[in-house]
């Protein structure tokens, strides 16, 4: 419902980077921002609010909102996370699929629309079952910080950080 209400957004929107928490997570500590890796262009970090669990974001630490803008080291650092990220949350959770994705501006459902993200949310048979359409609710078994230190424990290479690391 936070999400839905606005009432955590802040009060000049996300359009600057002293608002939007992709720019602002990789400050804060591990545990608290839900940072699960960090590359040099790009950084992992659990969705606050989750499709499914392990929901990961793929974000580059630059404020730019459309794809194109990236530039091609972070294109391809993008990917490689993207890929790493997929094999973490098969290796901790088992996911049976993924759905990979951006949603590129407000009208195509980015809540988020002025700093490109990548959507990585793992999938399994039956997870869409009745609770969200009856019960009008999703049942997410784990604690985001729990799911962030099983994946950045999981993480391979110098990217891993550990839960009380501060981001630079």
């Amino acid at each position: 419902m936070a999400y839905i209400s606005g009432e955590d957004r802040p009060e000049g929107g996300y359009d600057k980077p002293s608002g939007c928490p992709f720019c602002l997570a990789p400050g804060r500590p591990a545990g608290e921002s839900l940072v699960v890796a960090r590359g040099e262009r790009v950084f992992a970090v659990l969705n606050l609010y989750p499709y499914n669990p392990g929901h990961l974001l793929v974000c580059p630490y630059r404020h730019v909102a459309d794809y194109p803008d990236l530039d091609g080291p972070e294109t391809v650092e993008l990917a490689a996370v993207t890929q790493t990220a997929m094999r973490v949350v098969r290796s901790v959770s088992n996911a049976h699929g993924f759905n990979i994705g951006m949603n590129q501006g407000g009208v195509a459902g980015a809540g988020i629309a002025a700093h490109l993200h990548q959507h990585v949310v793992p999938r399994w048979g039956g997870d869409a079952n009745f609770m969200p359409v009856i019960g009008r609710t999703k049942v997410l078994p784990q604690l985001l910080a729990d799911t962030r230190d099983l994946f950045a424990a999981a993480w391979p290479g110098e990217s891993r950080i550990g839960p009380d690391t501060a981001q630079a």
